[in-house]
């Protein structure tokens, strides 16, 4: 699987890398995956919508784009607790696990916070199956402007 690196890569270097997972390497998708390769936090598909207007981009053309990205697993779609995907970057080949999150539950402001490793004990009440696998941490709250 191909991976974007870096926000210092040259166009030819990704539209390389599109083609390598598998896409034609079209005007949109490169013009979503600059964005995605910038963006510092999992982004909505209506801020991105809202970036590319300016481009001629529609909602449609953008959203079809964020599916193609994530089909083939350039782009990692994530549901932070408030019923909207956000998308970001797969920045190494090993990165199918998800990172946390924070988001503020006074202004919706979403962090991606440092790799934690959570391992769940056995316990009442406790799934068997959840020992097993990886857990996804969504964290909720105030941030640092909200408090």
């Amino acid at each position: 699987m191909a991976t974007v690196t870096a926000p210092g890569q040259s166009l030819d270097d990704l539209k390389t890398t599109i083609r390598k997972a598998g896409l034609r390497s079209t005007a949109p998708r490169l013009a979503v995956l600059k964005k995605l390769l910038v963006a510092v936090t999992p982004v909505s598909h209506g801020e991105l919508v809202d970036q590319l207007a300016d481009e001629g981009m529609d909602r449609t053309t953008v959203y079809r784009n964020l599916v193609d990205l994530t089909d083939v697993g350039l782009v990692q779609r994530t549901d932070l607790g408030d019923h909207v995907w956000r998308f970001e970057l797969k920045r190494d080949k090993g990165d199918d696990a998800r990172h946390p999150h924070f988001t503020c539950s006074e202004c919706g402001q979403v962090a991606c916070l440092p790799e934690v490793t959570l391992k769940v004990k056995e316990g009442k009440g406790v799934p068997r199956s959840l020992l097993k696998q990886k857990v996804e941490i969504q964290l909720r709250g105030k941030c640092d402007d909200c408090c």
